[in-house]
């Protein structure tokens, strides 16, 4: 019998999760990963450790499987929060979930799940997974969205290697979220009516100013406008892809220089550090036309650079660069050649739609070319690349 420990997270995807491993006969442990201790800085009740602890443990007694709890908190400071600071200190957006997936869930949790004799591990994500055999009989295995579009997880997922993909699960991967639920329901489990968590992954719904401020101090600095009028159009903007030279990617793919668009200060800001590329809330400055959002931020000189509305030209880029070792090819067997070129489907944050772009490999590193100008590129983020339904890799944006 093959031996599974799934991760209860005293939420209703990894309870039905590990119902139904059960239920197809797998000899299946539950455990709760306590990966955070601070509750100073969560704003509400709905993701508590010891609520979601107990609701697995309900779960767990009720499916009839073995349950323990395991403590990673001072790993999780470490690779994920300590991370987020140094990202945020630097003028970086990052995204905790996708390297928790990467260093907690599929490294740690599986080292722990290995010593258990564990053949698997399994969670509750929204995503499928199956293999190619090779005619030298080699397995490659394939990443694929969830059943569930509106629920698709695997863009957390995107930094997975084949090993961990290898070791892993995904029993609801097939499943509309309507169907976990009336599974959960049917079988009476503890969390089938709770309410999807939210926030921080492992930490919960958290005002991020709120959670910085425990590494990142308040520091007063300018705001300044940049008017739609001043602001040049991208030079590539209309270049042909396959025309593109690696001068002209690199140039493209900068961000902007705030600085040449005779920018106009508008009002302070508490901290360059707690703001990102595309934001809107928190500014605290009225009496505009339109909305503001910010355009970019320089963490060094403690400045933020805003324009009015949505459709702002310094809001959009059409080329982002990922450098060579941020680059991650879960079909390693698809990895591009120096100066080929591919055309994938791309996301660079959660839910946003795939927008079709162009892969260009160069010494510098890998260009990410869409055809019309995307919003709200921001350093540290993930872009991830799609062959239909199948995720092939991903790189953190330079």
């Amino acid at each position: 019998m093959k031996r599974v420990v799934i991760g209860l997270s005293g939420g209703v995807d990894s309870s039905v999760a590990a119902l139904l491993l059960k239920q197809q006969g797998y000899d299946v442990i539950g455990i709760f990963m306590r990966n955070w201790h601070d509750e100073s800085v969560i704003l509400d009740e709905e993701c508590p450790w010891i609520e979601d602890s107990n609701d697995a443990i309900l779960v767990a007694e009720k499916i009839g499987i073995p349950f323990q709890v395991i403590d990673l908190s001072v790993e999780y400071k470490e690779r994920i929060v300590d991370y987020m600071f140094s990202e945020y200190q630097n003028g970086r957006t990052p995204n905790p979930d996708i390297l928790c997936n990467r260093e907690i869930k599929f490294d740690l949790f599986l080292k722990a799940a290995l010593q258990l004799n564990a053949d698997f591990v399994a969670t509750g994500h929204y995503c499928q997974k199956d293999k190619l055999e090779s005619e030298t009989g080699e397995t490659t295995y394939r990443l694929l969205a969830g059943a569930d579009n509106s629920k698709d997880q695997s863009y957390f997922l995107c930094q997975l290697n084949q090993a961990q993909l290898a070791k892993s699960l995904f029993p609801i991967g097939h499943l509309q979220k309507s169907e976990v639920r009336e599974i959960a329901k049917k079988h009476d489990l503890a969390t089938a009516e709770k309410k999807d968590s939210q926030g921080l992954c492992f930490i919960g719904k958290v005002k991020l100013p709120v959670f910085l401020q425990q590494e990142l101090e308040p520091k007063e600095g300018k705001v300044f406008e940049i008017a739609r009028d001043c602001f040049e159009n991208n030079p590539l903007e209309n270049t042909q892809h396959d025309e593109f030279s690696e001068e002209n990617l690199k140039l493209i793919s900068t961000e902007f220089d705030f600085t040449k668009y005779s920018p106009t200060e508008i009002g302070p800001h508490s901290g360059a550090h707690y703001f990102t590329v595309g934001q809107r809330k928190g500014l605290n400055i009225g009496g505009k036309k339109l909305p503001l959002f910010v355009l970019g931020t320089d963490t060094k000189s403690n400045v933020i650079y805003v324009g009015q509305g949505e459709d702002h030209p310094g809001l959009y880029r059409n080329v982002l660069k990922i450098e060579n070792e941020d680059i991650s090819w879960l079909r390693t067997d698809l990895e591009l050649k120096l100066n080929e070129t591919r055309e994938y489907d791309v996301r660079i944050r959660y839910r946003q739609p795939l927008r079709k772009a162009t892969l260009i490999k160069k010494e510098s590193g890998l260009y990410i070319v869409f055809p019309t100008p995307e919003k709200s590129i921001a350093k540290g983020q993930f872009a991830a690349w799609y062959a239909g339904e199948e995720l092939i890799g991903s790189g953190t944006i330079d």
